[in-house]
């Protein structure tokens, strides 16, 4: 019997994978920083309006697009129509959902949500609605409406 080896490839297809281990460092850095945002994501409530941060979807959303007077707790149960339906742009890792939604309503929405059982509806006059997950909803909501903002 004789066995017989194949030939060695050239380095030619070794170049192929350069891409591939980039693709994966960033999508790899991307879920780091979504993971780390879902730890320390904030809002911040002040005359001026409501800075969200913690990822890369984070913005001040100015005191005058906020309408806080229709700002709620929302119930995100499977027949709400205000649950996340689509993600356009954005995380959905599990207990975490941040970035652009479409809402079951068809309304486009901001989230930074992780309870459910804490979300927090704030309409806004720039086309999309917030849903945020704050520790304390009340509090967030006497602070929202406390700064006047509003229509």
């Amino acid at each position: 019997m004789e066995v017989f080896t194949i030939a060695p490839a050239g380095p030619r297809p070794l170049w192929v994978l350069i891409p591939v281990a980039l693709l994966l460092v960033v999508v790899l850095g991307v879920l780091l920083v979504s993971v780390l945002g879902s730890r320390g994501a904030r809002f911040e409530v002040s005359p001026s309006g409501l800075r969200l941060s913690g990822d890369v979807y984070g913005r001040l959303i100015p005191a005058a697009s906020l309408r806080t007077a229709e700002a709620r707790r929302v119930d995100l149960g499977p027949s709400s129509n205000l649950r996340p339906r689509w993600r356009t742009m954005g995380t959905g890792l599990p207990g975490y959902q941040s970035g652009w939604f479409r809402l079951a309503n068809g309304e486009q929405a901001l989230l930074y949500l992780t309870d459910r059982s804490k979300a927090v509806h704030v309409p806004t006059s720039l086309g999309y609605s917030l849903l945020l997950s704050p520790d304390n909803p009340e509090a967030f909501l006497s602070a929202l409406k406390a700064t006047g903002a509003g229509h």
